[in-house]
């Protein structure tokens, strides 16, 4: 199983970043606008995310822990389908106004790591650019 891991930092308050980050149903178009084109909630802990590219992926809340400001979730369907693809985001506090953001992936076959690894690098930029302005 291939991992992909990503950090950057955010120019702005770790619960600024979090209140984004951890809102399962809308935090996607609102952390990565135009990059992520919409979600739907179709189940309490499923949601449907439409990317600018025209992948549809469905997704499963895995956890949701606000002390840590971490969220965990999985690809359970859509237009991508691997083997097994699990996810993570969690903000760090770096400094009052400075967070970190970490976003962990595994993937299975080993093959999607590289695509999967630079179209996360493209959306984490827009997520720094994003939270950084506090656009959301």
């Amino acid at each position: 199983m291939a991992s992909i891991v990503l950090e950057t930092v955010i120019e702005a308050d770790a619960a600024e970043v979090w209140a984004v980050i951890g809102d399962f149903e809308q935090g996607p178009p609102r952390m990565a606008p135009g990059f992520v084109t919409g979600t739907e909630l179709t189940a309490d802990d499923v949601r449907t995310v439409t990317f600018a590219n025209g992948d549809v992926i469905d997704e499963r809340l895995v956890s949701l822990d606000h002390e840590a400001q971490r969220i965990v979730w999985a690809v359970i369907g859509g237009t991508v389908r691997p083997l097994h693809d699990n996810a993570s985001l969690q903000v760090v506090a770096e400094s009052e106004r400075l967070s970190r953001l970490v976003w962990i992936r595994d993937v299975l076959p080993d093959e999607l790591a590289p695509p999967l690894a630079a179209t996360m690098a493209d959306g984490l930029a827009v997520i720094r650019e994003t939270l950084s302005a506090g656009q959301a």
